[in-house]
């Protein structure tokens, strides 16, 4: 078994975490639970940083000892955590007295036995909020860039540490290692400043009570960025525990932000290469989730907290969104439109509706169980997203690790779509084949919540208990869990949606592909309806040409009368003309249910049956049955109007059926 311990930053305590704390944790949480899918001894550690002078300031302002204010923080800090589904194993405090001050005094100790520690004066700006010395050429028009605030004045006798000394030895490491510094545009960055040259370091503040004492001066407490990097080593043992610290050291990863990588990849290692102690394996510089494109800051004041989204949706949505929408290591940007968008296209559309269709049908036409076999494209797929899927989280390319599991989802959909289950079990001839296409959609769907674990923990457990899956999520391996079966027995279990469709008003369009205002072609009328303003779609037959209504003559309704008709999306499996009919063409549609519904459409002048096999469309999903020509039509297909018959109104791009349409 093969050890793996990892570290996010420590957070400050003066506010509440908000979407872009959260997302290095769940990011970071992530990246654990894979190595524990794995088999892999984890340690996840997480911390607060509380030897801030923003913290002392916000104590201050609430009228609190500093402590009792960290005291009350830490629990704040931990209801999101646990809101969040995050699964640290260890949370260190700056203040721990037990574990942090001895391992902070050590390290000090050690630098200043090596003869890299020494006496000075300081006076330069400084900004509060990033707790941070800035050189004057780092400024812009005399502001932090980060914080936009004017940084405070200050001078002051302070200790320093010969950091220029190190610049050639960090050098020498970063050619060894070429891995130490992830994604390259941050070891790049880290590069131009060390090649630049360094300037020592203060590592102390003179007259101040709120920090740790320096060993050898008792009247200056540490610098607090020197006492927020040594937590990772403070808290597996470094000062107290030589043992547990010989164990767990180094660690293999730090998750940080893009903008203190240059802390933890020059000054944090040459800490360490002066206290004569092993690098970690890896940093890795994330970038930042904005919002509505501008950077969250507390500073600036345009904070998403994100148990608003897990109070509403859970964790797990949320979870996925921050994992597959943002490219791991790049910029992500984060709005409440866009993520009820891809909650109803990745959950309720594409993987929950996948889920439902398979355990209606096998609780439908098997009474639940299924016998293994079969096999084919599926399993061959399934194994290629598996192994592509391990690449990309070995790589820590995260967004890439939840595509492939996404792969193999939409390879399953479009399996069912395929096979036709429902034909297949209205002939007994077809009753094996029924069972093999059953048991694979069912296989394939197992094998995708498992690659789902780490980012979904709660929703991927559930599925794969309805899926049949009898080992417990956290006994599962990858190894194991991820080879298709092809023998046994399972039940699968119908249990209603897991994720049910947001109705809010102007979430999501499917389709904007023409221009005009369409109107149905109905099942209960022989001929198309005029349209309002129409326009033939990009796939209208040649000639065809609208005819506008001047929009005076335009009925106006509301917006709650219209969100009472239900548009989805649905494929054309089979089309065929009605006899005695020159207008309609009988369809049989995918409409993300268990079984296809029959919908009559006036537009055989417009299409040949053979055109239509495979079309995306839409219909109106709740309309009242109708017969026609002794035919029973569930629906109403979408379709512009002009003269001569109904121009469909197809999707821009592919959508799973059973997606709504807004």
């Amino acid at each position: 078994m093969s050890s793996f311990f990892l570290t996010t930053a420590i957070d400050f305590v003066n506010s509440r975490p908000h979407l872009g704390t959260a997302y290095e944790k769940i990011t970071a949480d992530v990246i654990a639970r894979y190595h524990r899918l794995k088999g892999d001894d984890t340690w996840f550690l997480m911390g607060n940083d509380e030897h801030s002078q923003n913290v002392f300031r916000r104590a201050q302002e609430q009228g609190k000892a500093p402590l009792a204010y960290c005291d009350e923080m830490e629990q704040v800090f931990r209801e999101v955590w646990r809101g969040l589904d995050i699964s640290f194993n260890d949370f260190i405090r700056t203040t721990d007295q037990k574990r942090h001050f001895p391992g902070v005094q050590t390290l000090v100790q050690a630098c200043l036995d090596n003869g890299d520690v020494y006496e000075g004066t300081y006076e330069g700006p400084y900004c509060v909020s990033c707790e941070e010395f800035k050189p004057e050429k780092d400024l812009v028009d005399g502001l932090c860039p980060i914080h936009k605030t004017k940084p405070e004045w200050i001078k002051e006798r302070n200790w320093f540490f010969r950091l220029s000394k190190y610049q050639r030895p960090l050098l020498a490491y970063y050619e060894e290692h070429p891995s130490f510094i992830e994604p390259e545009v941050r070891r790049n960055e880290v590069l131009r400043l060390v090649e630049d040259g360094l300037v020592d370091l203060s590592i102390s503040r003179a007259g101040q009570s709120w920090g740790i004492p320096l060993p050898n001066d008792p009247q200056s407490v540490v610098y607090v960025w020197f006492d927020a990097l040594t937590n990772y080593a403070s808290a597996v043992g470094y000062g107290w525990d030589d043992e547990q610290f010989a164990r767990r050291w180094p660690a293999n990863l730090h998750i940080v932000g893009k903008d203190i990588t240059r802390f933890h990849c020059v000054i944090w290692p040459a800490l360490l290469m002066s206290a004569g102690l092993p690098l970690p394996g890896q940093v890795f510089g994330h970038g930042w989730v904005f919002f509505k494109g501008e950077r969250m800051s507390k500073t600036m004041g345009n904070i998403v907290d994100p148990l608003d989204a897990a109070k509403r949706f859970g964790p797990d949505p949320l979870r996925l969104y921050l994992t597959k929408e943002v490219v791991y290591g790049a910029d992500g940007d984060f709005t409440w439109e866009r993520f009820e968008e891809k909650y109803n296209a990745d959950l309720a559309n594409n993987l929950g509706n996948l889920v439902n269709r398979v355990a209606a049908m096998t609780e439908r036409y098997r009474q639940g169980r299924l016998v293994a076999g079969g096999g084919g494209s599926l399993a061959t797929l399934a194994a290629d997203s598996a192994s592509a899927y391990r690449r990309a989280m070995d790589g820590l390319a995260l967004h890439e690790g939840v595509a492939a599991a996404y792969r193999l989802i939409s390879a399953a959909n479009e399996y069912i779509a395929e096979t036709q289950p429902w034909s297949l079990a209205r002939d007994p001839a077809h009753a094996d084949r029924l069972s093999g296409v059953l048991h694979d959609a069912a296989e394939a769907v197992r094998i995708a919540a498992v690659l789902l674990l780490p980012v979904m923990p709660s929703s991927a457990a559930e599925i794969l208990r309805r899926m049949g899956e009898t080992t417990a999520p956290g006994d599962l391996r990858f190894d194991t869990a991820t080879a298709w079966r092809a023998s046994g027995e399972r039940g699968i279990l119908n249990a209603g949606a897991l994720w049910p469709r947001l109705e809010d008003k102007g979430a999501i369009t499917v389709s904007e592909t023409t221009p005009g205002t369409p109107s149905p072609s109905s099942a209960s009328s022989a001929a198309p309806a005029p349209s309002a303003a129409s326009a033939p779609s990009a796939s209208a037959p040649a000639g065809t040409t609208p005819h506008p209504v001047a929009p005076a003559a335009l009925e106006q309704i509301a917006i709650d009368d219209f969100m009472k008709v239900q548009l989805k999306v649905a494929r054309i499996l089979e089309a065929s003309n009605v006899p005695k009919s020159k207008k309609l063409v009988q369809l049989k549609v995918d409409v993300g249910e268990a079984e296809p519904r029959t919908i009559l459409a006036g537009i055989a002048e417009s299409y040949q049956p053979e055109q239509l096999v495979g079309r995306t469309i839409v219909v109106v999903a709740n309309l009242k049955p109708a017969k026609l020509m002794g035919i029973e039509s569930n629906g109403m297909v979408l379709a512009a109007s002009p003269e001569g018959g109904g121009a469909l109104l197809l999707n821009a791009e592919p959508a799973v059926p059973g997606t709504r349409v807004r």
